[in-house]
């Protein structure tokens, strides 16, 4: 080896007293005789080799990267789901290239070309964008989203997640309710939740009210619904379930600037389940998803496609989380 250059294969074959095949083999996790992988990891460990990924790639076209494309990371949820998202990929041997697209469509678009130049070998994607153009060759898992019928798509139990809230607030004593939702144009599963919400109060003759909006448009309704509704000595409304924790807790702060008792007067439950970045607890009484189960079946449907076990569409169970925006 020359002084200087980092060591190859070939010096950890001669260091080791091995063939450069029994090497490779090491290296590449195939099966060799104990005393020779003994031999050829101290040689490894003695002369500081390291795979360079980046020739291994070239020529095998695999570079054990996976792209995460999310929104932001600004979000809580979001960027638990980054955190979950690495490390399930870590422990399978991969790295993790994260891209955020501050909700950019375009921005999207862009990551999604990146498998076809042999940068990532597949994305996991929780995208925004409703005209995303998507090749259905190109190793892809959606959480949450429809990205086209043979692209796996993993979620939570939206429905019900919406049918729980319903119910609790109702065990709570609420006698009229509002749904709240800020969502994606992109069709997916959270749209469920207002389909379950609305389900159990039709089946029980609860009167409620919903205000549906998209991301790219203001909240201002939101908040002059809740100042003409629920503010004041007498709430109209005295159950609300937000589609996001994010979202119930920007109408708590509304509610509790104006004066309202929650949940003295008004109970809230939000969605998500993800701890707040400082005060680590949650934000409001919430609906938890499974992140960690999220994350880890989007890894194990990305990297094992023929798995038929798992299927294209996966809905995973959601529980009910009491906090200080419920009686209970």
């Amino acid at each position: 080896m020359k002084s200087g250059s980092s060591p190859t294969m070939k010096d950890v074959a001669r260091e080791s007293g091995l063939s450069l095949a029994t090497v490779s083999k090491v290296i590449n996790g195939l099966p060799v005789g104990k005393e020779s992988r003994r031999l050829v990891e101290e040689a490894i460990d003695k002369l500081g080799y390291h795979v360079n990924a980046y020739a291994r790639a070239l020529k095998s076209s695999k570079t054990n990267t996976v792209a995460l494309v999310l929104p932001s990371l600004k979000h809580p949820f979001f960027a638990h789901m980054a955190d979950e998202l690495t490390a399930s990929l870590t422990s399978v041997g991969y790295r993790s290239l994260l891209m955020i697209t501050n909700y950019d469509r375009q921005a999207e678009q862009t990551c999604f070309s990146m498998v076809r130049n042999n940068l990532v070998d597949g994305i996991i994607a929780l995208t925004y964008n409703p005209h995303l153009k998507v090749d259905e060759s190109v190793p892809i898992v959606s959480i949450d989203r429809h990205l086209g019928e043979n692209i796996p798509c993993v979620s939570s139990d939206n429905y019900y997640g919406g049918e729980l809230a319903a119910k609790k607030l109702l065990e709570l004593g609420c006698r009229k309710l509002l749904f709240i939702r800020i969502s994606s144009h992109t069709p997916g599963e959270p749209n469920k939740r207002f389909s379950g919400f609305e389900n159990v109060c039709q089946a029980q003759g609860v009167e409620y009210e919903a205000i549906l909006l998209h991301d790219d448009e203001s909240t201002e309704p939101i908040f002059r619904f809740l100042e003409e509704h629920v503010v004041g000595e007498h709430p109209e409304f005295d159950g609300i379930f937000c589609n996001a924790d994010s979202l119930a807790g920007k109408v708590l702060r509304f509610l509790q600037q104006h004066g309202v008792d929650v949940p003295g007067q008004v109970q809230i439950i939000g969605y998500d389940g993800v701890p707040d970045f400082f005060a680590d607890q949650y934000v409001c009484s919430t609906i938890e998803q499974p992140l960690s189960q999220i994350t880890q079946t989007a890894v194990r449907l990305l990297l094992n496609p023929d798995e038929s076990s798992i299927g294209l569409n996966v809905c995973l169970p959601v529980k009910y989380i009491p906090g200080s925006t419920t009686k209970d």
